[in-house]
């Protein structure tokens, strides 16, 4: 893996614009679950159940979806060493933009500036109906406080968690200005994602298509590894933080 990390390290230092691309591999190391693993969410819990449709039309749904957010753990976690990584790279002037699938805002946490979004985030709220964006926090207060089903106190919409639910499509501002920055780029890293989850998927493999390297970190394999300029398997927060060391002159 020395060589590897030494060609990819060689390629960051030569690219002019790189672009990061991050999925739910680089936050399991902070606790938070990924959806599809052994111990996914998705073991738990029926995905069919919780889509924006099902939310929508049913109150219970809606009810047990507030509860389930309630008591996440989800603002417990904390940056580790994968995402430190990602922010170190654009403090080095090497990574402008970072594209996540991840809903968990721990990449901002962590230092990195302009991140996109693209299922979303679960720090915010938002109104179906006026598109209104209001801190998760002032939200959950009201479920608390025995408010199970909360509406907007502005036009009286439904308030759902800013995240990207079944059945929802994803914003297209953000999906078009991440297919803008892979376009831009001349190395895409791809950090900790199965790559299969379409259309953020499309991003990496815009990135390739338009002429950049795609280097891919992951632990197990993904769908686009035969696109890929080459496939580091190992933990993020273990392959990030040395190629954050290899630029900065240290041992890789």
């Amino acid at each position: 893996m020395t060589d590897q990390l030494a060609t990819v390290v060689a390629w960051l230092r030569d690219a002019r614009r790189v672009l990061v691309f991050t999925g739910a591999g680089i936050s399991t190391e902070s606790g938070i679950p990924d959806f599809r693993g052994p111990n996914g969410l998705w073991t738990k819990v029926d995905p069919s159940r919780f889509t924006l449709q099902n939310f929508v039309a049913d109150s219970e749904v809606r009810r047990e979806s507030w509860q389930n957010r309630l008591h996440s753990t989800l603002e417990e976690a904390r940056p580790n060493a994968g995402h430190r990584a990602v922010a170190e790279l654009g403090q080095l002037g090497k990574v402008g933009t970072v594209v996540t699938q991840n809903i968990d805002g721990l990449h901002q946490l962590a230092g990195s500036r302009d991140v996109i979004e693209l299922h979303g985030t679960t720090r915010e709220a938002a109104c179906l109906s006026c598109r209104r964006r209001l801190p998760i926090a002032s939200v959950l207060d009201r479920v608390r406080e025995g408010d199970v089903d909360p509406h907007c106190e502005i036009c009286g919409g439904l308030l759902k968690t800013a995240t990207i639910s079944f059945g929802q499509a994803l914003i297209e501002a953000d999906l078009i200005r991440a297919h803008a920055e892979a376009s831009a780029c001349d190395l895409c890293l791809a950090a900790g994602s199965t790559l299969s989850v379409w259309p953020a998927a499309g991003v990496p493999l815009e990135a390739r298509r338009s002429g950049a390297r795609l280097v891919i970190v992951n632990d197990g394999d993904t769908e686009l590894d035969e696109a890929a300029s080459t496939v580091i398997r190992g933990r993020t927060g273990e392959v990030l933080p040395a190629l954050v060391a290899g630029l900065s002159g240290a041992q890789v």
